[in-house]
């Protein structure tokens, strides 16, 4: 019997054909996949850990996950063994040894995520998967004013998903920030943890309130009554990235 190993896997998807991250039977989801793929190469059944739970049609440029095996396997000649028969909307960029007491969801201090939206009146069918199509005019001093109430620790129960168990809707929010490259307009949020949908709930928050044109003051209102049907529209997932997760 060889050691237990504690491995590492940082992965790249994009998510518009998974039901999810999280494994659910008889559907697609991305864990499931490269479970399956996993069980093929090692002859063992093994349950990945991530994290975070992406929803259906949301995207990853670095999520991260880790398992614990008494496999051989170098983790490189693994990672090859992987990628040759995983599909190819999943793509395993690194896998490293890492100590026992690593947890991909546990040990993170902090994750970055990007909303990525296309503001131009006519659609363009070749980012329907990547991007928000935004036909109304934006106003990026309005919205970089209202991401900028967002830094520091709040209460964000009003951008939370209904029906959240959570112990506590408290998280620190260390950036957020807007870029502007002609007709893309990519949101940046740096966080210790977000709560389900709390990205799109924001996003799609102040872009309604930039559409009524209304005042920043409305988002701090939102904020201050902590309550989720105070909130605007929950923006669509597929602008959605989880960049990075810091350790």
């Amino acid at each position: 019997m060889h050691p237990e190993r504690n491995l590492k896997l940082t992965i790249q998807y994009e998510g518009t054909d998974f039901e999810g991250w999280q494994y659910q039977p008889q559907k697609r989801t991305v864990q499931g996949v490269i479970q399956g793929a996993i069980k093929a190469v090692t002859k063992q059944e093994h349950t990945i850990v991530g994290a975070g739970r992406t929803d259906a049609g949301v995207h990853a440029i670095n999520q991260v996950a880790n398992f614990k095996t008494t496999c051989p396997i170098l983790p490189e000649n693994l990672r090859r063994g992987l990628n040759s028969i995983l599909p190819r909307d999943v793509y395993i960029k690194d896998i490293t040894e890492v100590p026992l007491s690593f947890h991909a969801r546990y040990s993170a201090k902090a994750k970055i995520y990007e909303y990525r939206i296309l503001q131009r009146k006519e659609p363009d069918v070749f980012l329907r998967r990547y991007m928000w199509h935004v036909f109304h005019p934006l106003r990026p001093d309005f919205l970089k004013t209202c991401l900028e109430c967002l830094i520091g620790e709040h209460d964000f129960s009003s951008f939370s998903a209904s029906g959240s168990s959570v112990k506590s809707f408290v998280r620190k929010m260390y950036d957020a920030s807007l870029i502007v490259d002609g007709d893309i307009f990519i949101f940046r949020f740096k966080a210790n943890g977000f709560l389900r949908h709390m990205v799109r709930n924001i996003v799609g928050t102040i872009i309604q309130l930039d559409v009524k044109n209304k005042d920043v003051d409305e988002l701090i209102k939102i904020m201050e009554k902590k309550d989720r049907r105070a909130a605007g529209i929950t923006a669509p997932p597929q602008g959605l990235y989880l960049v990075e997760v810091i350790y």
